[in-house]
């Protein structure tokens, strides 16, 4: 098990600099990652104070050398394929090939996607993603892209450089573990990313992604953690990583602490220490 920071930039959090040095002090007390939300609105009883995730993303990845970072989880439904290959592969550089990119259907909780003119339907915004997705790793491929579909399109284009990380930039997708469709999609890519589940629900999302992937070696399960959650009990059934969230409001005592504390002890890391990996490790 791999144990990161899943930071909100809003509030004192929303300041890049601080971001930085929560980052730095993070990868020097033993942490595996730092994941930021990535939102354009909250709720006005929350901090009205936003930091865009990439452009701190990329000043975390000048200031650190070992930790994977990356978006958690950024909603195609609100960017353009073109433009997010080229900042992936942009900051997959940067990096030294430790960005995941963490995608999903995004929410309109705060009007974030209803407010701004985006598409608000769940199914359509289901459709854009696997359009979208597909239309990313083509572009990342270094090949001539033709596309031309419902929402995107890409005309005879090549995009160059490749990502360093291959055959791809690791994608996790986000996923609710009673619905079907979008445990089909991360499968058909690197992990998942489940909010909202139970244990029962967890179990029968990772047999599906067995279903469709046949095991999963090579494939990254992402876990919401926190005090009340069973870390240890969801590794046993697949977890491969720990998100320690912090919520909105969360100061950056607040995190110091947590971080100062050091990443928890588990089998996994012990194995991960001796050399084994897995999916975007």
């Amino acid at each position: 098990m791999r144990h990161a920071l899943f930071l909100p930039p809003y509030g004192e959090l929303a300041d890049p600099r601080t971001l930085i040095d929560l980052a730095v002090a993070a990868e020097h007390e033993g942490w595996d990652g730092v994941f930021l939300w990535d939102h354009v609105l909250r709720a006005a009883s929350e901090p009205p104070e936003v930091a865009d995730p990439w452009i701190a993303l990329s000043a975390i990845a000048t200031a650190t050398t070992s930790i994977r970072l990356g978006p958690m989880i950024t909603p195609l439904a609100r960017r353009r394929p073109q433009k997010l290959a080229r900042e992936a592969v942009t900051l997959d550089h940067l990096s030294g090939g430790r960005l995941t990119l963490g995608l999903g259907l995004g929410v309109d909780s705060y009007g974030e996607l209803s407010k701004f003119g985006e598409i608000t339907d769940p199914g359509a915004r289901g459709d854009l993603l696997d359009e979208g997705a597909a239309l990313l790793e083509a572009l990342w491929s270094g090949d001539e892209v033709h596309h031309d579909g419902p929402y995107f399109r890409a005309d005879g284009v090549r995009f160059l450089p490749r990502p360093v990380q291959q055959p791809r930039v690791p994608m996790w997708f986000a996923v609710t573990t009673n619905a079907t469709r979008p445990v089909r999609r991360a499968a058909r890519y690197d992990g998942i990313f489940p909010i909202g589940f139970d244990l029962d629900g967890f179990s029968r999302a990772l047999d599906l992604v067995r279903a469709e992937r046949g095991d999963l070696d090579g494939f990254d399960v992402a876990i919401v953690a926190g005090p009340d959650v069973d870390v240890d009990g969801l590794e046993a059934r697949g977890a491969t990583w720990a998100m320690w969230q912090f919520r909105p409001g969360t100061t950056v005592h607040e995190v110091s602490t947590v971080l100062e504390a050091g990443p928890p002890e588990s089998q996994g890391r012990a194995d991960s220490r001796s050399g084994r990996s897995r999916g975007g490790g």
